[in-house]
């Protein structure tokens, strides 16, 4: 007796979002028996936070945040960490875990036998990531109120900031998963991801810099994001901020496209 293989569904009319929250139910299924693994990534950035920010903020004293103002350095450091650490944790979701649900563990060779397309689940992995990301911001916002760094109400905006930054990054890392072949192809990650967190102006203003080297600052998408949270929580909200959420939508927008379009390659029965 003969068992046929698994043919593709033809998608019915129903909305995409619909069918990508599918993805989020089977990774919230998954996660729910390894829930250390999300719990842990809440620890990196406020280890950072004391370690840098307070320890090495003794020494440095006050700086210069958006419009001027004086601040301290820890009350300066704070809304880069948590730029860094929307950055780090949706590259990690949509880079190292795809990696292996798509070369090795075949997990959207199944999901495809479904109504499910390459679309829904590039935009349901990438909101899966954001679900995540919002998890730390909002743990990280709470820790800075707690510890007295943050200036104004508008700090609650820097919620839905750090989730602007994590689907800039996280569509652009799962973009770039589906080209990569190997586990060595990883290494490039961290070359893009190590210097833009070394330096963004996460920890100091871009003005130590050359004024060429402030031009190439601008281009990095972590200068833009750590920006964005800095004036919301020190409260300088003004409309030159929408030139970083343009910024970041935009990025966004074209990794999304160009994951959904290589994964329909990739995944093409």
């Amino acid at each position: 007796m003969s068992v046929s293989a698994p043919t593709r569904i033809t998608p019915v009319g129903r909305m995409t979002p619909f069918r990508a929250q599918r993805i989020w139910e089977r990774n919230y299924l998954v996660y729910k028996r390894l829930w250390s693994i999300i719990v842990s990534g809440l620890f990196e950035p406020i280890f950072y936070l004391f370690s840098i920010g307070i320890g090495l903020g003794a020494l440095v004293g006050d700086l210069e945040g958006p419009g001027g103002v004086m601040v301290p350095y820890t009350v300066f450091v704070a809304p880069g960490l948590m730029a860094a650490a929307a950055m780090n944790g949706t590259v990690t979701e949509t880079t190292f875990n795809i990696f292996f649900k798509l070369r090795f563990s075949n997990t959207y060779e199944g999901i495809l036998t479904t109504p499910m397309t390459p679309r829904d689940i590039a935009i349901g992995e990438i909101g899966w990531a954001l679900l995540r990301g919002a998890l730390y911001a909002t743990v990280f916002v709470i820790v800075m109120a707690f510890m007295g760094l943050t200036q104004s109400w508008w700090a609650i905006a820097a919620i839905p900031g750090a989730i602007l930054i994590g689907f800039a990054f996280g569509a652009v890392g799962l973009a770039a998963t589906t080209y990569m072949k190997s586990w060595q192809d990883f290494d490039l990650v961290q070359l893009a991801t190590l210097p833009m967190f070394l330096f963004s102006a996460t920890f100091y203003p871009i003005d130590v810099y050359p004024p060429a080297i402030q031009q190439l600052v601008k281009l990095s998408p972590l200068y833009h994001g750590a920006e964005l949270l800095r004036g919301f929580t020190l409260g300088v909200v003004d409309w030159s901020m929408m030139w970083h959420v343009a910024f970041l939508l935009i990025m966004g927008l074209v990794g999304g496209a160009i994951a959904s379009k290589r994964l329909t390659k990739l995944l093409k029965p």
